[in-house]
């Protein structure tokens, strides 16, 4: 009788890789369905929203009742201006800030840092009152640029920390070229640093984009009207306390995915390099 051949270390049994693999699958599954049911509830009359069966009378009724009876284009309009300068300047101020923290030594520079962690430690529910008065003292209340800074302050400090990593990993001696060349050092920073940090630039950009996009308790606390309304807050319009209009929220979501997963196809190839990079130091 001849023995099987023997497994090598690590390698994984017959009974052990159905159990990942079906593990994986159940996890697919469970990962899947929450907007799968979205959209195909998106395309169900309002009178089937908790129907367990696929569609029965396909519609597009709720899709032209977002569109066409409510604020959602004014909504869009509020989130794409919001979304556009948070991105910008949260990709500028976070990059700039990690190329000053991981290039030069200034007074105060690990005060900073210290700074921007700790800002991390605080749950955004914590933030609203003193953010509000912070606001209210400045006019900035039911304002886009009000509403911009308050994402900026949960985007630069993660970013800045990621992109302070990402450049520790970039050699010195590219800008210590730059100078040679004349460069001064935003020039050296501009022109030779950030095409080679692409990818967490790509990082930063993505999640400030998301900041901007998803965010919700900011977005109602800080903005009034349903004419000022950012998308994640006209969202809870549809279901509150006095109506409940599952087929409109079920459209509106299904629309308001459609950029986040573009902007997140055409960023996926720098998402995993541009995060593990930021996490090491060279």
């Amino acid at each position: 009788m001849t023995k099987g051949k023997p497994r090598l270390r690590g390698e994984r049994g017959p009974v052990a890789s159905v159990a990942l693999h079906t593990t994986l699958l159940i996890a697919g599954a469970i990962a899947v369905l929450p907007p799968l049911w979205l959209l195909v509830t998106s395309f169900k009359p309002q009178s089937e929203a908790f129907s367990t069966a696929l569609v029965k009378d396909f519609t597009f009724a709720n899709y032209d009742h977002v569109v066409a009876d409510t604020e959602f284009l004014s909504w869009l309009g509020n989130s794409l201006l919001v979304v556009g300068l948070t991105t910008t300047l949260g990709v500028f101020v976070s990059a700039t800030t990690g190329y000053a923290v991981s290039r030069f030594r200034f007074p105060g520079m690990r005060p900073l840092m210290w700074l921007l962690l700790v800002t991390q430690m605080f749950p955004v529910a914590v933030l609203i009152v003193p953010l509000y008065n912070l606001l209210a003292s400045l006019g900035l209340l039911n304002q886009p640029v009000g509403l911009v800074l308050t994402y900026l302050t949960i985007a630069v400090p993660f970013s800045a920390w990621m992109m302070k990593g990402y450049f520790d990993t970039i050699p010195v001696e590219i800008d210590e070229a730059g100078r040679v060349d004349g460069l001064n050092p935003f020039g050296t920073f501009w022109r030779l640093v950030v095409p080679l940090a692409k990818p967490g630039l790509a990082v930063t950009g993505f999640y400030s984009f998301i900041t901007g996009w998803a965010e919700v308790a900011y977005a109602t606390a800080f903005m009034t009207g349903e004419e000022n309304l950012t998308l994640a807050g006209g969202l809870q319009t549809f279901v509150n306390q006095y109506t409940s209009d599952w087929g409109s929220l079920t459209a509106a979501a299904v629309i308001v995915a459609v950029p986040a997963a573009v902007i997140f196809g055409f960023a996926q190839r720098h998402l995993v390099a541009g995060l593990t990079a930021g996490a090491t130091k060279s």
